[in-house]
């Protein structure tokens, strides 16, 4: 058979007469409900899959990581160390507020201000040699 370009048949029409049938605008329309229905199957069969169940549970895999008990739990139980080498961790606290610690580095600042220029006056206050 041949055909003008303008008028090509379609891809179930060659199928059909390849097969050997006849081809009429019925076979047509039955043909394309066929595709939507495989649509609408299709589509049902994708949401049943969206309640995937997996056949283990990743908890169990990386129990050696996590634990058995949740994270909110372990942290509750989670405390410091008691000690640190041979100096105990109550001893590494600053248990100071933050305006007591500015104030001590500010007083501290103060007083090596003071040596230093003490130590300088001293230095200055002996008589150029000629």
């Amino acid at each position: 058979m041949v055909w003008k370009k303008e008028f090509a048949p379609s891809d179930d029409e060659l199928l059909s007469y390849r097969r050997g049938e006849e081809w009429s605008e019925e076979k047509a329309k039955e043909l394309q409900q066929q595709r939507e229905l495989e649509k609408l199957q299709g589509k049902q069969e994708c949401k049943k899959e969206k309640d995937f169940v997996p056949n283990t549970n990743y908890k169990d895999k990386y129990e050696k990581l996590i634990g058995k008990s949740s994270a909110k739990d372990a942290a509750k139980l989670t405390t410091a160390n008691k000690q640190y080498g041979f100096v105990p961790s109550e001893n590494k606290t600053d248990k100071r507020s933050i305006e007591e610690t500015m104030n001590q580095i500010r007083a501290k600042k103060k007083k090596t201000l003071e040596v230093t220029a003490t130590e300088n006056a001293g230095t200055s206050s002996e008589p150029p040699q000629s």
